[in-house]
């Protein structure tokens, strides 16, 4: 039988489990890297985007219409990245919450969980 609190809690994530997907559900455009708007008079192109390719930071020159859509672009990029990994800890937390586990001399902390 399922407690008052336990009842509390699944109401609780099934909501917080619904604002995540519908933060998921309109990112718009999305990019990875960084934008940089470093001013004139920096020694080379006012805007520019860079990200890694192959473990190798790859640059490219932007105008300023080309920079102010990455950078939303990017923005939006980071919040889906950390939507998702708000949901990756929204399930742990379901999953090691309401299943049964194993027998452990010791119990799991939360970092081992990736809960924190």
């Amino acid at each position: 039988m399922e407690t008052k609190q336990m009842a509390t809690a699944r109401a609780a994530w099934r909501k917080h489990t619904a604002q995540l997907n519908a933060c998921l559900a309109t990112p718009g455009w999305i990019s990875e890297g960084t934008a940089q708007n470093r001013g004139p008079g920096a020694g080379g192109p006012c805007y520019q985007w860079s990200r890694k390719v192959q473990g190798k930071t790859v640059s490219v020159a932007l105008s300023k219409e080309q920079y102010q859509w990455l950078a939303a672009a990017i923005t939006n990029w980071r919040t889906v990245q950390a939507t998702l990994k708000a949901m990756q800890q929204l399930s742990r937390t379901v999953l090691f919450t309401t299943l049964p586990g194993t027998q452990r001399r010791k119990r799991l902390g939360k970092r081992t969980l990736g809960i924190t």
